[in-house]
């Protein structure tokens, strides 16, 4: 195999990947975050702590403090953001997409749901909303469904599948695939009919985005894939911006905390964990 005579020793290999830098493309994380070019209104640029375009049928990660918030927009109208959060200190404790639609009593995500832990604790809560087109049911893609549907689904292809990315993230958190449950999904919709069949609805539209606001420390795991009911013939993924910042968890006082009884026992469940370690 012939070798690039710039690249044949171990000095032009070095020179090479160094003159690299400050190369910009397209969808990159942004280092230091606070360089962004556009940060969220009313957000200052030091407040930045995570800036990044997830290309289609990619993944991102990042631990994040109690109070952040996280902001993931679809540029194009084709991003499917598939999301996992775990209690960052203690990764047993995770997102429970059936407890998160069963006790609120709503399948449908939206301004005001809690994203919440089999131990009946908030994660997160989303604060924004402008697309509307999530899912809280399907869950996110597998290996079998995508080489099925497109011929390959490995995380190398042209059509990874979720949960295929969702073990590459989690190996990169130090965790295992046992360690990842079903996922939430932002930005391409699923509704249930009367007569109990599932509509896939699509996007809401380039430019939408949802906020979520870290309420402890947590792992955010995201795969930016095709959603497992689109009907497209082809796999269609476009690129997911995310950004997140430094803000404040919600407190007593907020209409939030108090909005139905399961959700002030899921934020009284959250304090009282908090509480005990110190932490609130």
């Amino acid at each position: 195999m012939a070798t690039d005579s710039a690249t044949a020793s171990a000095y032009g290999a070095r020179d090479h990947a160094r003159a690299q830098e400050g190369t910009k493309v397209d969808t990159m994380p942004v280092l230091p975050a606070s360089s962004w070019p556009t940060p969220p209104e009313a957000v200052a640029a030091e407040d930045l702590v995570w800036a990044e375009t997830v290309a289609g049928g990619n993944y991102t990660h990042k631990v994040l403090g109690r109070g952040h918030e996280l902001r993931l927009t679809d540029l194009t109208g084709d991003a499917c953001a598939h999301l996992l959060l775990y209690s960052a200190d203690r990764p047993w404790e995770r997102l429970n997409t059936a407890d998160t639609v069963k006790v609120l009593w709503n399948a449908y995500l939206g301004e005001g749901h809690l994203l919440l832990s089999d131990q009946g604790r908030v994660l997160a809560s989303i604060t924004e909303d402008t697309s509307g087109r999530h899912d809280a049911l399907t869950g996110t893609s597998t290996l079998a469904r995508n080489t099925a549907r497109y011929g390959d689904g490995t995380p190398q292809s042209d059509s990874p599948a979720g949960r295929e990315l969702f073990k590459l993230a989690a190996l990169k958190n130090g965790l295992a695939a046992r360690d990842i449950p079903p996922s939430l999904s932002f930005f391409q919709g699923v509704r249930i009919a009367g007569d109990g069949s599932t509509e896939f609805t699509g996007s809401a539209g380039a430019g939408t985005s949802v906020t979520l606001r870290a309420e402890q420390d947590v792992t955010v795991l995201v795969a930016n894939v095709a959603h497992p009911l689109d009907p497209r013939p082809t796999y269609t993924c476009g690129p997911l911006e995310v950004l997140a910042y430094r803000a404040r968890p919600t407190a007593p006082a907020d209409a939030l905390w108090n909005a139905t009884p399961e959700s002030s026992r899921a934020f009284h469940n959250t304090a009282d964990h908090l509480t005990a370690r110190g932490i609130a």
